[in-house]
């Protein structure tokens, strides 16, 4: 258990001591740190002198079949630093040709290579069992914590201090959860009318198909390809091509760990080309993709399609966090500022739909509105540093358009509402009261650092209003009432509910959404449904003793 609660990163508990090792020491890492070091909301964020990474750029070529390789094509793709909008490498541009050869060698891995015949846990004099890779990869990514937490904060933007103590312990904590998988996975015997023995067999699905997300690159890696190798699969992943460094990075470590070659092939590229191409492929058995709900319906299309290939889809979301007229104001207007502003806003759970009980409503805007003030934004390398850059210019110039939407909606721009500096993708931290259910700032995913505060007067009420979404993906209940919090809990239309808390992310904790917010559960048992077939074994018995 204490293991287990070491290990709940993007935790935020208002009952406990923020559990070293978890991003719940956010806020307790920035604290206390002196102002020459931080900058707090204001423009000199992009001014700064910006703090050198401490990694060099190794591999930035695709993984086929075991080996760095080129693009089919011999084309690359700039990867920037968000921190500037500068060139950080140039990166294979996979297309469908490159899709092609990684499936190409997926499927003989699978089909004659020995991944999949791999003994679970025990050892053979032939090769190592599939645990104790996982386990030694696991082992890897501690050894090289530091390298790949720069690699991750130089290309997304994300705190070094989030990803190098919280995101990649949970990296290596997520594969040794599955390494332990790997040997419990078996069918059942099942009894059945007439003299017949029936068992079922639980077998590895085969080529699978992985498409990851730019806002938590390494988690996702893991959420997908940590059950995948358990269940003895091998696997094709695409990258965001926002941020493809640390995926080729880790899988060079897969290899180092004894992965054969084949099993775990990374493509980096465009999802009009190389991730359209892995969706539709006639030769991949099933397919998971993380991303917007738009490109999700495109994904699942293509699959459909084509081989009609099963899909998982964790999509977007628009969670309700709901601050209930009990509350612990501090406590609340605390954990509703991690709720949305973690990870730059960009976070598909993000509770972006504060809903605060009409009787401290106005204390709560307050509170709101200075702790936005004093969340410190600027260069991601630096100790203390809460907030980064948004991941690109697309995405900065996004945020910005909803931030105008709220205010030619006539909410309250309470705080913030423009960029921060002028270099770089720096947004505020921006705060709205007054906020309608019918304004898109209220109804749109925005992935960023902007906070719409809404009022409620009645429980009934706030549960049809937070349910009237086309999203389900989690949600967050802020009570000190068992009974309020079992109406909210059991009333909400979302794959989580989190009490009291936010973000709490455990590698044994199922995650997915309602309605548009996906299909199918991440994490978990429930992940290893997604990696396997089940069949049915019926054999006749002959004058059986008993039946």
């Amino acid at each position: 258990m204490a293991a287990r609660r070491l290990s709940s990163v993007l935790s935020r508990s208002l009952s406990l001591s923020p559990p070293l090792g978890s991003l719940s020491l956010l806020r307790s890492l920035g604290s206390s740190v002196s102002g020459n070091s931080i900058t707090r909301f204001s423009t000199a964020a992009a001014a700064e002198e910006l703090i050198t990474p401490p990694v060099e750029i190794t591999y930035t070529k695709n993984i086929i079949n075991g080996h760095f390789v080129d693009a089919a094509s011999g084309k690359t793709f700039p990867t920037y630093d968000p921190r500037t909008g500068e060139v950080i490498a140039h990166v294979a541009e996979g297309d469908a040709e490159d899709i092609n050869l990684a499936v190409a060698a997926a499927r003989e891995a699978f089909d004659e290579g020995p991944w999949p015949k791999m003994s679970a846990y025990v050892r053979t004099f032939l090769h190592l069992e599939r645990s104790r890779i996982l386990l030694r990869f696991a082992d890897l990514v501690e050894k090289h914590n530091d390298e790949i937490a720069a690699l991750e904060t130089w290309d997304n933007g994300k705190p070094y201090e989030q990803a190098a103590k919280a995101e990649i312990p949970m990296l290596a904590r997520l594969f040794r959860y599955y390494a332990g998988w790997a040997d419990k996975i078996h069918g059942l015997t099942v009894p059945a009318d007439g003299n017949y023995h029936v068992q079922t067999l639980h077998e590895p699905i085969g080529v699978a198909g992985q498409i990851i997300p730019w806002n938590f690159p390494l988690l996702m890696f893991a959420w997908k390809v940590g059950p995948a190798l358990a269940c003895g699969n091998t696997i094709v992943l695409k990258t965001a091509e926002q941020t493809p460094l640390t995926a080729l990075y880790v899988g060079k470590l897969f290899h180092e760990a004894g992965l054969p070659p084949g099993v775990l092939n990374i493509v980096s590229g465009f999802g009009p080309t190389a991730g359209a191409a892995l969706a539709s492929h006639m030769d991949v058995d099933k397919l998971a993709f993380t991303g917007s709900t738009n490109t999700g319906k495109v994904v699942l299309e293509l699959a459909a399609r084509s081989n009609l290939k099963p899909v998982t889809l964790e999509l977007g979301g628009k969670s309700p966090f709901i601050v209930c007229e009990d509350a612990d104001i501090d406590h609340a207007v605390e954990l509703a500022h991690f709720a949305l502003f973690f990870n730059q806003g960009q976070c598909c759970c993000a509770g972006s739909r504060t809903y605060v009980h009409e009787r401290i409503y106005d204390e709560f805007i307050e509170k709101a509105k200075a702790r936005a003030v004093n969340r410190t934004v600027g260069d991601p390398f630096k100790k203390g540093i809460e907030q980064g850059p948004q991941i690109d210019s697309e995405q900065f110039a996004k945020v910005l358009g909803y931030i105008k939407s709220g205010v030619e909606s006539n909410a309250t721009l309470e705080c913030g509402g423009d960029r921060l500096g002028s270099k770089g993708y720096f947004i505020q931290p921006t705060v709205f009261s007054n906020v309608q259910d019918d304004m898109l700032i209220a109804q749109d995913e925005i992935f960023g650092p902007v906070q719409s505060i809404l009022k409620f007067k009645e429980i009934d009420e706030v549960i049809r209003r937070a349910n009237t979404t086309r999203y389900g993906l989690a949600a967050g209940v802020f009570t000190k009432n068992i009974d309020t919090a079992n109406t909210l809990t059991r009333a909400l239309r979302a794959g989580t509910v989190w009490v009291n808390c936010f973000d709490v992310f455990d590698a044994a904790i199922p995650f997915g959404g309602y309605k548009m917010s996906g299909i199918g559960r991440e994490k978990g048992i429930y992940s290893l449904n997604n990696y396997l077939q089940v069949k049915a074994v019926v054999t006749p018995l002959k004058k059986p003793a008993w039946v």
